[in-house]
């Protein structure tokens, strides 16, 4: 163990809440987020440091931080050499991915990329988008765009290239996706370095499996049941989302106990099934992690 403490970088903005919300599930609390740029986490073995998502992949490579959450985009933006330990699908608003895509005015004539030779595009990620302007043949004037990049078409450039969850503040703003350059996930990453220190590693990976824990039971439930024995497979044969379900006999022999993780969408269709298949005494229950 280098010196008992984990560095760890969380991402400020936009995904800050929805970070420290995914960490509680986890099983961690952290204060003060609002309030400091160093919060306090209720885990005396790791340091937290607030940064912006577009800044922390460098900061994990460079060794001031051993590891950290961002985009996978602003990995590829910086090209930071960093090891990538999981991709935590989650996002400020939904669990889509975030995409950076070209957008244009909705009357414009544009359809594809090839039709931006020599135009000028606004973006913030200036790497991710030369670099595929490149790959398609495609010379434009490509510059760094420091926020409100949608207001800037099409009276100072000819397109962006915009970071879009949902599309709405897009069509908001009267534009339309072109193409897609890339989807992102928030990565969890770590420093070479740091991952060669045996405490530091086994720190990460057990991390790295709460949070993959929670997430695996974001949009599930549990469920518990009784039913007599007599009945249990033709529940089973009728109801294949009960998948892998564990039975355990109960005092009364010819009675079994039934529980199962299922998606919470198909809760409201499957209990009343249930309940016609001969199950009794049926619970649901919230979960905080699956771990496999």
């Amino acid at each position: 163990m280098a010196d008992g403490i984990l560095k760890l970088g969380l991402p400020s903005g936009s995904l800050m809440e929805a970070t420290i919300s995914l960490f509680q599930k986890a099983g961690f609390s952290i204060s003060g987020a609002s309030r400091s740029y160093r919060p306090v986490i209720d885990d005396p073995e790791i340091r937290i440091n607030l940064l912006r998502a577009q800044e922390m992949s460098r900061y994990v490579e460079g060794d001031f931080l051993d590891c950290g959450i961002t985009g996978r985009d602003w990995v590829e933006e910086n090209g930071s050499q960093v090891e990538v330990l999981a991709q935590l699908p989650y996002s400020k608003a939904t669990s889509n991915p975030t995409r950076w895509v070209i957008a244009v005015p909705e009357n414009s004539p544009y359809k594809s990329v090839k039709d931006l030779e020599g135009k000028r595009i606004a973006t913030e990620a200036v790497g991710l988008t030369k670099r595929y302007f490149e790959s398609h043949g495609v010379k434009a004037e490509i510059e760094f765009s420091w926020g409100a990049t949608e207001v800037k078409v099409p009276d100072l450039v000819d397109a962006i290239v915009d970071i879009t969850e949902t599309g709405s503040s897009l069509r908001a703003n009267k534009l339309r996706i072109l193409e897609t350059i890339i989807e992102s996930y928030p990565v969890f990453v770590a420093n070479k370095a740091a991952l060669s220190d045996p405490w530091k590693r086994a720190k990460m990976e057990r991390l790295t499996l709460l949070l993959e824990g929670a997430l695996r039971a974001r949009d599930k439930v549990g469920l518990k049941m009784n039913l007599p024995r007599t009945k249990l497979q033709n529940l089973l044969d009728a109801l294949p989302a009960l998948r892998n379900p564990t039975v355990s006999p109960l005092a009364q022999n010819d009675w079994v106990a039934v529980e199962t993780v299922i998606d919470e969408k198909i809760v409201r269709e499957i209990i009343p099934q249930l309940k016609s298949l001969g199950a009794e005494g049926i619970i649901e229950y919230p979960l905080n992690k699956v771990v496999y």
